[in-house]
């Protein structure tokens, strides 16, 4: 994307996982903690619900940052960090955003986040891309 500056927002990503997902993102990762994908278990463990995979989350925040700032092209991303911090639940929206933080050459650092109604669920995400 041309012209991009420190302090542009990103355009941000709105998404609704729906019931299914935690289904099918198991199947793709291997990932089948019962957490993730029966509802009875994971309130027996003290969650409100099953949960969404972590990993998922981090793979919106990364969505997000290729998608609006590289064209959608996932190689341009090169660095992400994020931290984990609430728990995603599905059929409820996620909202990502982000701010372009630097842009040095073609190389842009990008702060995002990661919200699910009033849970901040991914916190200090940091991208980095080659533009």
């Amino acid at each position: 994307m041309a012209d991009v500056k420190a302090g542009d927002a990103v355009p941000e990503l709105r998404i609704t996982p729906d019931k299914y997902l935690p289904y099918r993102y198991a199947g793709a990762s291997g990932d089948f903690n019962p957490i993730h994908l029966d509802a009875d278990f994971a309130r027996s463990v003290g969650l409100p619900s099953n949960i969404l995979h972590g990993l998922y989350s981090m793979g919106l925040v990364a969505k997000t940052a290729a998608q609006e700032l590289a064209g959608g092209d996932p190689r341009a991303l090169k660095k992400l960090s994020v931290q984990f911090r609430g728990m995603g639940l599905p059929e409820q929206e996620i909202v990502v955003t982000g701010e372009v933080k630097e842009v040095e050459g073609d190389r842009v650092r990008v702060a995002l986040e990661a919200v699910q109604g009033d849970a901040r669920i991914i916190r200090n995400g940091q991208a980095e891309l080659q533009l």
